[in-house]
């Protein structure tokens, strides 16, 4: 059953205003919103597509590249664009590619004033050069809508297997974590400054997703993105059809991270994804000769949610984010013996792996 949409609802409006314009029931328009100046005194603006179904209905905002070398979720709405999985029936979907387009455009994490946009929001007129972009997307782009959907990958040099974060306290927020669909669902406020945040303090309900690794577009990544953004539209009326199942779905109050206790290179015997038990190895430091400098082993059970993609470590680095069910790991175990051959879970599974050499572990744990 569809719920109303919080504040700012847009629900039972014939038009819908954003960028200075206003587009009808049934349209699609490309738009630019100006969010700062060059340094010749020219408006840098970021494009987006809006598309409005043909019944009113909630507006849905879909952002990435926030940091603008987290590309998975450019890839994701590129192919909303191109290929839609659905029909858009009601309501407005807001697509912005690329939110940071001051770091796109140099293959860059953060704006050239060097802070981070994703710490930045709601933002502030007379701010650093990062809160007012960040002003000038809040009040542009998220203020008008009434849900939003963040798209990110993991930070440079790691890689995450497809979790959704959100603040499971909100029922609006719950609801569309939920309905996405990923197997790992992480309940947290988010940090202070982020988009979700701040989104979710002015009452429109977001989520994001974090997939993957920077500076790359993964066809699997890219296919359960699709198939998210899909259930979401579905869940809020906007389309229709049958919301698709993950695999399992787990929900995820805590996590952990392994750090290295030496230096050395690693040898993986887990991937992003995989699931472990306490005491598992998941990966061996060796010095440059191979020698065996330590053994990283769970510390209790869990879902390989992050790994870092980078092989030579020193004490203290992070090594594998470790995600702790709720129900433990029975249930996943028992839900991925029934998945079919050549599933959406294990193509993402396999290409993740790519990213890493996984080795058996010498002392045949079991």
């Amino acid at each position: 059953m569809t719920k109303q949409p919080g504040a700012g609802s847009t629900a039972g409006e014939t038009t819908f205003t954003i960028a200075g314009e206003q587009i009808a029931l049934g349209e699609s328009r490309d738009l630019s919103l100006p969010v700062t100046q060059s340094f010749s005194g020219t408006d840098v603006s970021i494009p987006l597509r809006v598309m409005r179904g043909a019944q009113p209905g909630p507006a849905l905002l879909l952002t990435a590249a926030v940091h603008g070398d987290e590309l998975n979720g450019t890839g994701i709405i590129r192919e909303m664009i191109l290929s839609p999985p659905c029909e858009l029936i009601a309501g407005t979907l807001v697509l912005v590619p690329v939110v940071n387009i001051l770091a796109y455009e140099r293959n860059a994490r953060y704006v050239p004033d060097r802070r981070d946009l994703n710490r930045s929001f709601p933002g502030a007129v007379g701010g650093s050069l990062a809160s007012r972009i960040a002003y000038a997307i809040f009040q542009g782009l998220v203020l008008p809508c009434d849900y939003a959907i963040d798209l990110h990958t993991a930070a440079v040099g790691r890689t995450n297997f497809p979790n959704v974060r959100a603040d499971l306290t909100n029922p609006e927020v719950r609801r569309i974590a939920r309905a996405f669909g990923c197997p790992l669902v992480v309940g947290s406020a988010g940090g202070k400054g982020t988009l979700r945040r701040a989104a979710n303090d002015a009452s429109r309900p977001t989520i994001v997703l974090e997939a993957g690794e920077v500076s790359k577009v993964e066809p699997g990544v890219v296919a359960m993105g699709l198939r998210g953004v899909r259930n979401v539209l579905i869940e809020l009326g906007m389309a229709l059809g049958e919301r698709e199942r993950p695999a399992y779905q787990a929900r995820v109050d805590r996590s952990v991270w392994l750090r290295s206790d030496a230096g050395g290179l690693l040898r993986f015997h887990a991937a992003p994804g995989e699931v472990v038990e306490k005491d598992q190895p998941v990966a061996t430091c060796t010095t440059l000769l191979g020698a065996e400098n330590g053994v990283l082993r769970a510390p209790e059970d869990g879902v390989i949610m992050g790994l870092t993609t980078l092989p030579s470590v020193k004490p203290g680095d992070p090594v594998c984010h470790l995600a702790i069910p709720r129900r433990g790991i029975a249930p996943i175990r028992q839900a991925l013996r029934r998945l079919p051959d050549e599933s959406l879970h294990d193509q993402v599974l396999g290409e993740l792996a790519s990213s890493v050499a996984i080795d058996e572990p010498d002392d045949e744990w079991v």
